[in-house]
């Protein structure tokens, strides 16, 4: 009973899921009213990106049980299945948009990358002036992200045939296959042979600090995170309709639909990122932040090229324009980052400044 009383949210979400479940027409109906759609949008939104906070927040829970870095890797697994199953939603919803997921993929690496990221070393190194992590481990995280990055989001822009916008089955098989091999090797590595370079190096590591203990058991984290987990499956299908309603009827930009999806799978994780550097805890924020990105690049892409192809939705997944510069500029910044082990605000404000022009090439492309 202690522990449901710390989880009113779920009853407040399990009851947004009956209503809609009731009456579903009348509630995405009149999307045409901009009040009507303003409220039906931000109530799916707050109610989906609540349970995704409260699945990170048990998936932290279940991490105190687990040691670094097989707490990190629940934390981020869980966050690519709502990440998958929101991108999946809204493109099977509505008129085709081959974009979605491309749009979604580089939001979540801007927002994370030079967003949350940005965030985190200014706010630490304000409170903290410097602070250290593990380079090795870093460095192993930007290994796989860079290739998969490039070979998913830039190669498909010039290996396509001129007369096609999509890559050819065979290409995106041997792209999918290469990104599950890839990650599937750095999973064995983190978690066996080098989980060394995932953890921290000074004194008083995350997991060891009394007052972070978790208050709840492991089966009683386990359940509450798939509890939360079922409101953001059944509800982000709703949410599809009004970001539908934006971008092909009132033809906002096309790229604020996957910002809108972005924004629900990078908040919740990014978040405790951030109050990990304030806590001067910086290889946490790392592992998190950068495991994050690794796995939108390595899982979600061969999801949504399966699902794509299972269910005749073409996917594409070149970038192009100011895209593409942004995207293979913050790659060059990460790497210049975390060549060193110490890290300091101004790269912090270096971040958050691509992040700025990311966001004004929205609305102003």
């Amino acid at each position: 009973m202690a522990s449901w009383r710390g989880e009113r949210f779920l009853l407040v979400s399990l009851v947004t899921c009956a209503v809609f479940l009731v009456a579903p027409g009348t509630l995405l109906a009149g999307m045409e009213s901009p009040a009507r759609l303003a409220a039906v949008f931000a109530w799916l939104f707050f109610v989906i990106l609540g349970s995704a906070v409260a699945v990170v927040r048990h998936a932290e829970h279940l991490a105190h049980h687990l040691d670094e870095p097989r707490g990190t890797l629940i934390l981020t697994l869980a966050v690519t299945s709502i990440e998958i199953m929101s991108i999946a939603a809204v493109m099977l919803h509505g008129a085709n948009n081959p974009t979605l997921a491309r749009d979604t993929l580089f939001s979540v690496t801007m927002i994370v990358l030079n967003g949350m990221l940005g965030l985190a070393l200014l706010l630490g190194g304000l409170k903290h002036r410097e602070q250290t992590y593990n380079l090795q481990g870093a460095n192993a995280y930007l290994g796989l992200i860079i290739p998969l990055g490039v070979l998913g989001m830039v190669m498909p822009g010039f290996a396509r045939d001129p007369l096609q916008s999509h890559l050819q089955l065979s290409q995106q098989l041997f792209l999918a296959l290469s990104a599950l091999g890839l990650y599937a090797t750095f999973l064995f590595l983190q978690t066996r042979a080098l989980r060394g370079y995932f953890m921290a190096t000074g004194p008083a590591p995350y997991q060891e600090r009394p007052e972070r203990t978790a208050g709840k058991g492991p089966k009683v984290a386990a359940f509450f995170l798939v509890a939360y987990m079922i409101p953001v499956v059944f509800l982000v299908d709703k949410l599809a309709v009004p970001v539908d309603y934006v971008v092909e009827t009132m033809g906002a930009p096309a790229l604020l639909g996957g910002l809108a999806m972005a924004m629900l799978v990078a908040l919740p994780e990014g978040l405790g990122a951030i109050r990990a550097a304030g806590c001067n805890e910086l290889q946490r924020s790392v592992n998190v932040l950068l495991g994050s990105v690794l796995s939108t690049i390595g899982l979600t892409i061969p999801a949504i090229l399966i699902i794509g192809r299972v269910t005749d939705h073409p996917v594409e997944l070149a970038l192009g324009g100011t895209d593409l510069v942004l995207f293979v500029l913050t790659l060059f910044l990460s790497v210049v980052t975390f060549s060193s082990p110490r890290t300091h605000l101004l790269q912090g404000a270096v971040h958050l400044l691509v992040f700025a022009w990311f966001v004004f090439f929205i609305f102003a492309p």
